[in-house]
């Protein structure tokens, strides 16, 4: 129970000079009570009077008290420590500490803006009782007192100069910033306040017309899912039909090919059956011939020889024609060039189909500020792997230079070995924007993944190939590659350069950036893979990727 009292009054055991508890108490004449050092110290200013007085009641005394420790105070105030070790709550992971607190520091519960510190329930009852301190702006605890604080005059910044848009102390409105506009910081409040209302109308605004955008591109995305699942299913019932259509003629065909062979066959067998019939009629006839031969009779001979004779004219089959060698060749030709039509009429039909012919277009507007572009920068690096051995990688691998000393590179089956190139970490999809700045002859390119590493060839060499696209920067020169079809562009090209992809609408563009921003070219294609950013630099160039300003 006398615990639970002094928890209850322990304002009475603080110093009203050091704002702490009581330590060394002493009491003086008056009945007040106070730190031995604190009174010492408030009665050595006073000895020059002669006249010492009570910090707390103003009552003098003359000549000085003499002071003697208060033994009751101070075991009570050990108690009191006790209890409050046990009650008080300690400054966590994360928790502003009382600053008045020693030894173990507890939770601050309000942060004091004329004191400029933090204090616990405890030490913050004075600011409560004491008339003195009651005129203090008590506020929530902050961590971040010394940000309030003029880092040259050490003292709060409770004034705001509008002609510099900056917070400061009293001194600085005084000497540095005379004679500018300058209120104090609660008579700016309200205008900020509704600056910062504008801005959070703006910005709910925005996210209100982002998320229609959203919601517009999923039922986009959800109509291109229909509409391409219905294109597949009658492009198979299509197939379908026309592959059954096929199998139908080539069964005709088949039954037409067996017929005919049928019939040939047919004919062939009764050929041969009356071929084997006159065999055998000749070989019975030659029989009868030899017998005759060797009769010794003549007159026998004679007449035998007389009705073989006449019996000799059998009917002659050697005007029947034999098919050695059956040919289907015609068939075979005719199906043959059936198919090459077939498949030239496929890949011109093909042709006539657009790359987005299925597709439900996506209903988002192109960038068309410099401000737009920059919703959609990515930030890339240049990826070691693929730097040719003569190229130099720098700051974080955003910069690339050409080097007269080969680099000491491991092999890898990524790395462009005869020309200076470079291709991103990064692959890019949907809609991507980055910006470089260049120094002598370079080109910026994108290209796939797949590109030829190895070799001479125009396959190893950005914007000479199908597989990737550059623009080509030099003082005097500006000029796009792709599928080695050169493309000259008037005018020149900044130091800074912009380039915009747009993977699903194969939309790529160049931009010259300086006070405005000036398209250099736009290609539409078709991208069927990722893409990765790609440089070439040569002896004295460089290329850096900017970050987002």
């Amino acid at each position: 129970m006398a615990e639970a009292s002094i928890s209850v009054d322990q304002n009475q055991f603080s110093c009203t000079v050091c704002l702490d508890l009581l330590k060394d108490p002493v009491t003086v004449p008056c009945g007040h009570s106070f730190c031995m050092v604190c009174i010492n110290g408030c009665w050595d200013q006073e000895d020059q009077r002669g006249l010492y007085s009570c910090p707390q009641c103003r009552e003098t005394f003359t000549p000085r008290p003499v002071l003697r420790r208060s033994y009751f105070i101070a075991e009570m105030l050990e108690k009191l420590k006790k209890t409050e070790d046990r009650a008080a709550s300690p400054a966590g992971s994360g928790d502003v500490e009382c600053d008045f607190c020693t030894g173990r520091k507890r939770k601050a519960a309000k942060s004091c803006l004329t004191c400029l510190v933090s204090f616990c329930e405890g030490h913050l009852q004075p600011h409560y009782e004491g008339a003195a301190w009651k005129r203090h702006k008590l506020v929530t605890v902050s961590a971040r007192l010394q940000e309030k604080i003029c880092s040259q005059h050490d003292k709060l910044m409770e004034i705001y100069c509008r002609t510099d848009r900056s917070s400061i102390c009293y001194l600085c409105a005084k000497y540095e910033h005379k004679g500018h506009n300058t209120v104090s910081a609660a008579a700016e409040r309200p205008q900020k306040q509704r600056e910062l209302e504008e801005m959070q109308r703006e910005v709910q605004q925005r996210i209100q017309e982002k998320q229609k955008k959203l919601q517009e591109l999923e039922q986009a995305v959800n109509t291109l899912k229909r509409c391409a699942q219905t294109a597949v299913e009658d492009t198979e019932r299509i197939w379908t039909e026309l592959i059954c259509s096929i199998e139908k003629k080539r069964s005709e065909l088949t039954e037409l090919i067996r017929a005919q062979e049928e019939a040939e066959l047919s004919a062939a067998e009764e050929h041969s059956e009356k071929l084997e019939q006159e065999i055998a009629d000749l070989k019975r006839r030659n029989t009868e011939l030899e017998q005759l031969s060797l009769t010794e009779d003549h007159i026998h001979f004679l007449q035998s020889f007389q009705s073989l004779s006449v019996s000799s004219g059998s009917e002659d089959s050697s005007s029947i024609s034999v098919h050695h060698h059956l040919s289907f060749d015609g068939v075979r030709s005719a199906l043959s060039d059936l198919k090459e039509r077939l498949e030239e009429f496929c890949r011109e039909e093909f042709r006539k189909i657009p790359p987005q012919a299925a597709a439900a277009p996506l209903s988002l507007s192109e960038p068309k500020s410099r401000e737009d572009f920059l919703q959609y920068f990515c930030q890339l690096t240049l990826n070691p792997k693929t730097a040719h051995h003569q190229l130099i990688l720098s700051e974080k691998k955003k910069v690339v230079k050409w080097s007269h000393v080969v680099q000491s590179y491991s092999d890898h089956p990524e790395r462009f070995d005869r020309r200076s190139q470079v291709l991103s970490v990064e692959s890019l999809s949907g809609r991507c924007y980055w910006e470089v700045e260049r120094s002598g002859p370079v080109k910026i390119s994108v290209s796939y993944k797949k590109i030829r590493r190895k070799g001479e060839g125009n396959k190893c060499v950005f914007g000479r190939n199908d597989r990737s696209w550059s623009l080509f920067c030099s003082s005097s020169l500006l000029s796009f590659w792709h599928n080695n079809i050169k493309t000259a562009l008037p005018g020149d090209a900044s130091s800074t350069i912009g380039v915009y992809v747009d993977h699903n609408a194969g939309i790529l563009s160049f931009y010259s950036i300086s006070d405005t921003m000036t398209l250099l070219h736009t290609v539409h294609s078709t991208f069927t893979q990722p893409l990765y950013a790609g440089f070439w630099v040569s002896g004295g160039s460089s290329v850096r990727l900017c970050d987002k300003k």
